[in-house]
């Protein structure tokens, strides 16, 4: 079964271009799959049912993974059982009728308005690295990147003058998303003012750089997300997925339709999109029992 995975792993390697964090997600989850599926006595390519891979997520629960991992897993299985079908390795594919149950569906965490506003003042003065960590927060809640495209971005992916930037997501797919008029302010005094000094050798391609004039890692970022979170006073565990779910979230709070969302967040399916309609019903729910007379 190993041979399997391993081909698994290259194909989403060189056909899909996914990263190093996302491969070594995948192997854990699928290593663990094949470990039930031998305990169980089970053949992958023939002796696989749905309920099977519905007991082994059973068996996720009783071991104390969590909602979201549950629901990772289950989508490597289903992506690996879609892959052995495609390669004419097996004959159905057991896991395209087992469909994720809605309490394997986390509703992503997101900041109430004030609590953004509150995070986004928190880099407060002129220092050329706070200016940098402001700008980042800003432009992170305007556009919803992710974290890699944050850290990703290039001089020369910037349009200011019509104020867009490309953004270059899973798969290298790249997409212009708009920047919003603060963003686009912090981010020509980030350019005048900070940059310069950080890009001491003048010749690096980054726009957001590190002490050392190095563009800045995901890591590295996360570090400050959480430093400025907790300089904010802001009690929840903020990642920096948190200001990309705020992003959706608020959007469609304030009317913006599903479409426009999902083509801002370069999401390549509308159901990706659609779990922020289940938070934006589940806010209105907590509003109506914390204020109606009879809620």
């Amino acid at each position: 079964m190993n041979h399997y995975l391993d081909n698994f792993l290259s194909y989403l390697t060189v056909e899909r271009g996914l990263s190093s964090h996302t491969l070594d997600g995948y192997g854990r989850d699928l290593a663990r799959y094949l470990n039930f599926l031998e305990r169980h006595r089970a053949e992958l390519l023939s002796g696989v049912s749905p309920a099977l891979i519905l007991r082994f997520l059973a068996e996720l629960a009783e071991k104390g993974l969590g909602a979201r991992s549950r629901a990772r897993s289950l989508a490597a299985v289903r992506m690996f059982h879609k892959f052995l079908l495609t390669e004419g390795y097996a004959s159905e594919n057991p896991a395209s009728r087992v469909e994720i149950p809605r309490s394997l569906r986390p509703l992503p965490q997101t900041l109430a308005p004030a609590e953004v506003e509150r995070l986004l003042s928190a880099p407060c003065g002129d220092d050329p690295l706070v200016r940098r960590d402001r700008t980042m927060l800003e432009l992170l809640y305007a556009t919803g990147l992710r974290v890699s495209e944050l850290v990703g971005l290039r001089l020369c992916d910037l349009q200011l003058d019509v104020g867009y930037l490309s953004a270059f997501g899973k798969r290298s797919k790249q997409r212009i998303v708009p920047l919003g008029e603060t963003a686009l302010g912090e981010l020509r005094l980030y350019l005048l003012h900070a940059r310069p000094i950080l890009d001491r050798s003048g010749t690096s391609p980054f726009l957001f750089l590190n002490r050392s004039g190095k563009g800045l890692t995901r890591q590295g970022f996360w570090k400050i997300i959480k430093r400025r979170a907790t300089e904010a006073r802001i009690l929840k565990n903020i990642t920096p997925h948190t200001l990309r779910h705020s992003f959706a979230t608020h959007l469609l709070e304030n009317g913006a339709d599903l479409r426009s969302v999902q083509t801002m967040l370069g999401h390549a399916d509308i159901s990706t999109t659609q779990i922020y309609t289940h938070v934006t019903r589940e806010r209105l729910k907590k509003i109506h029992e914390e204020f109606h007379p009879r809620g």
